[in-house]
């Protein structure tokens, strides 16, 4: 699990904003500290089960650390011993099926939160609601997180009089945004303008979806027709962490579970408009764990 190499699954939900750094001083300069402040379950669990060594998967008799990667289970350890997650949306990745599974940051989500997490292999899709499901993905057209609840309002009210391609500009209020997310079903109270206002409205985001491969291979996916439909959504630029760094590719490039991790924390604060408390920090419980233990090797080969 911690070995070294040059391959790499970073999810590309990140343009290369690294000319626009607001410190130049650290642009090249990964972070000292990563990973520093989250609030974590304990990774006692996964000491104690590293030094128990590899196990065989009872499933598919892999030989497995920490989780199996092929049949999405523990190994070594409980699931009353590992965080669970509830998240606020429902996420859905789409996989390259040429890509190693063992190589990927995305059966974390899987393991973490098993109850708002799906994992399909490409050319596998669902058949979505244009209008209620978003792609994290940059490109033409992307809006942020940010702008991405107006947009889907727009599309809604829009939809029987205009085509679903107009550029999205609106945004709403941060209280607005509370209200539309928390909204109950007692629409029907207060005037009719009151009604239809945005802070009366069910929120119609129900799922986001990831597309998980390496860069040269996203092409494929995301350029599906049954993806094309959807809002695209990319995130503020953000340095990874990821140890498989692919040469050549800037650091704005997250790995799967990163653009996750950050994709929520961005909804938390800017959609549900509240004060972000880690809520969703041990999405990266085994990607932390394992940060250190690649930093710690990388020291005592002296590469670091």
């Amino acid at each position: 699990m911690s070995s070294l190499d040059q391959d790499q699954r970073l999810h590309p939900s990140c343009r290369d904003k690294t000319t626009v750094s607001s410190d130049s001083s650290d642009a090249h300069t990964p972070a000292k500290k990563p990973l520093q402040g989250l609030k974590l379950a304990s990774h006692a669990v996964l000491e104690e089960a590293q030094q128990k060594g590899r196990l065989k998967c009872s499933k598919c008799g892999g030989s497995r650390m920490f989780f199996c990667y092929t049949c999405c289970s523990l190994v070594g350890v409980t699931p009353q011993e590992i965080p669970s997650i509830e998240l606020p949306v429902k996420i859905d990745i789409i996989k390259h099926p040429n890509e190693t599974d063992g190589k990927s940051t995305a059966i974390h989500a899987k393991i973490l939160a098993p109850g708002d997490v799906t994992i399909y292999t490409y050319p596998c899709i669902p058949d979505y609601d244009k209008d209620k499901v978003v792609l994290v993905f940059p490109g033409p057209g992307a809006v942020s997180v940010q702008d991405m609840m107006q947009c889907l309002y727009d599309r809604t009210d829009s939809k029987s009089h205009y085509t679903s391609d107009m550029p999205c500009i609106k945004r709403l209020k941060r209280e607005e945004v509370q209200g539309a997310t928390h909204a109950s079903d007692n629409s029907e109270s207060g005037t009719p303008d009151e009604a239809k206002g945005p802070e009366s409205r069910v929120s119609p985001l129900q799922r986001v979806v990831f597309i998980d491969s390496t860069w040269n291979q996203t092409n494929k996916i995301s350029t599906d027709e049954r993806l094309q439909d959807l809002l695209r959504v990319e995130l503020n630029a953000r340095k990874t962490c990821f140890w498989r760094r692919q040469k050549g590719k800037p650091d704005t490039y997250l790995a799967t579970i990163e653009a996750i991790y950050y994709f929520l924390k961005d909804f938390h604060e800017h959609c549900l408009a509240e004060e972000y408390n880690g809520e969703y920090d041990n999405l990266l419980f085994f990607y932390s764990y394992l940060h250190s233990v690649v930093n710690k090797a990388k020291i005592s080969a002296g590469k670091c």
